[in-house]
């Protein structure tokens, strides 16, 4: 029997507050534990909470990045259950009437673009976490979190294979980050994933029943772990068993999802609207003013860098997946007059390969733009060849010099005096007769040898243009 898997995510999004969704402690990442918790924040009596404007005006802004209805009237509700790191006993979040509706996001896979249905956008507050490390026989509770702003953004099971599951998180993280509502740091908490996954004979309506996997922080481990469970609930079905609802957790060691619990119900949390919180109610003007704070966003931009630029759809891709990425490669453009392809192989080449050495974000690059399109100017200009300016570059990430000062403190202008050149090429073919003779007689391959003996005379130095047209003339 043919299958075909159904995957839905649930991604929380940490937004880009500097306090928390109904209190005013700290959000900032690495605090020693429990110095960010306020009263808010450990639920104590009588406290109540007060809604970050902030926070409404990111959830509103992703709204619109994805064209999705904004519900100008909003609840909030309790979800209630017992965990040690929930101080309250329950979860201030949104149900019924959440402030994003449906929206769709528009990703890119291997076989063409597909619309990702978006079910709802939701505010909430995160919980703490359980330390299990560095307690022996017990767990210590850490609530630094606890309260932190996050949007739950749901798909609709639209997802059909992990691939699929990959490219849409991507897509929207690279988004969030365009939106600037969240720095997106996987490692740190700020993007986290929950997978559905269940399995159906190919050309079947009805749903199968899904299992839920909990907290995913990477794109590997998402591809790895609903591989995983396609193949387990496929294997189990075709055994003689059956799909039982659940939660799991993703072992990376041991590349598995094994069983966490079973998977709760809507009317398991008992949601009610939250007493101590009126509704959230946005007016029009609240709205398009963050309407018109929007940013030029990622789809849009690559094609503008396909048709102003002339790039691939490849390496346009590639620069608008990241904003500061492609700013950085306008910024570039705006101060160079090398061709842009030129400019886009050098960013997403030589840069890239460094930033990814030095474990850097493009924020914190040691080359600026203004750096790198001095440097394309002087291969355009031809003060210095291709090959040499990446010995460049490489002295320009190590040091406070300028392009031109390195450049003139070692001597590596090039020539391209016809007449120095054409003087070099001349020793080359009359010290190695033997090799003119092969290359009259049809081997060509012997082209390259006399190519590496004048660069290698000039130490690199000669026009390499010059320098093949000055051969071919002279071996006529």
């Amino acid at each position: 029997m043919e299958w075909e898997a159904v995957v839905g995510l649930e991604v929380h999004v940490q937004l880009r507050t500097k306090s928390k969704i109904f209190g005013g402690a700290s959000t900032a990442y690495g605090a020693e534990p429990n110095t960010q918790a306020c009263d808010v924040s450990v639920a104590l009596p009588g406290v109540l909470p007060v809604m970050n404007r902030e926070a409404a005006r990111l959830a509103v802004k992703f709204g619109l990045g994805i064209g999705a209805l904004i519900n100008r009237r909003s609840i909030f509700a309790r979800k209630n259950y017992f965990y040690p790191d929930l101080p309250k006993g329950y979860q201030i979040s949104q149900y019924e009437a959440p402030i994003v509706g449906r929206g769709t996001l528009q990703i890119e896979t291997q076989t063409g673009t597909r619309n990702i249905g978006i079910t709802r956008a939701h505010l909430e507050e995160d919980a703490g976490k359980s330390l299990h490390e560095d307690f022996h026989g017990m767990t210590g509770i850490d609530l630094n979190r606890a309260g932190t702003a996050l949007l739950e953004i749901v798909s609709e099971p639209d997802l059909r294979s992990s691939a699929e599951a990959v490219a849409y998180l991507k897509t929207l993280h690279a988004l969030v980050r365009y939106l600037d509502i969240s720095d997106g740091n996987m490692q740190e908490g700020s993007f986290r994933c929950d997978a559905n996954v269940s399995v159906r004979p190919k050309g079947q309506d009805a749903l199968g029943t899904r299992a839920e996997i909990k907290n995913i922080n990477s794109f590997r481990f998402v591809e790895k772990a609903v591989d995983f469970e396609i193949e387990r609930q496929i294997d189990r079905i075709e055994n003689g068993g059956k799909v039982v609802q659940e939660t799991r957790l993703y072992d990376p060691d041991r590349d598995e999802t094994r069983s966490m619990r079973s998977k709760e119900e809507a009317h398991d949390y008992r949601y009610f609207p939250d007493p101590d919180l009126p509704a959230l109610v946005l007016d029009e003007s609240f709205i398009e003013k963050v309407r018109s704070e929007l940013p030029e966003l990622p789809r849009a931009r690559k094609a503008r860098f396909e048709s102003e630029y002339g790039l691939s759809r490849s390496d346009a891709a590639q620069l608008t997946r990241d904003r500061q990425t492609a700013d950085y490669f306008e910024r570039v453009c705006s101060k160079t007059s090398a061709n842009p392809k030129v400019a886009a192989n050098w960013v997403l080449g030589e840069l890239a390969s460094a930033l990814n050495h030095h474990n850097l974000e493009i924020a914190d690059t040691r080359v600026d733009s203004t750096g790198l399109a001095k440097l394309l100017d002087r291969v355009a200009d031809h003060t210095i060849s291709g090959k040499t300016a990446k010995d460049v570059f490489l002295l320009l990430w190590n040091s406070d010099q300028s392009v031109d000062r390195i450049i003139e403190d070692r001597g590596l202008k090039q020539i391209t005096d016809n007449a120095e050149i054409e003087a070099v090429v001349a020793g080359v073919l009359c010290d190695h007769q033997a090799q003119v003779r092969q290359y009259r007689e049809g081997n060509q391959r012997v082209f390259g040898f006399f190519v590496g003996q004048v660069m290698k005379r000039t130490r690199g130095k000669a026009n390499p243009k010059q320098v093949n047209e000055l051969l071919h003339e002279k071996l006529k």
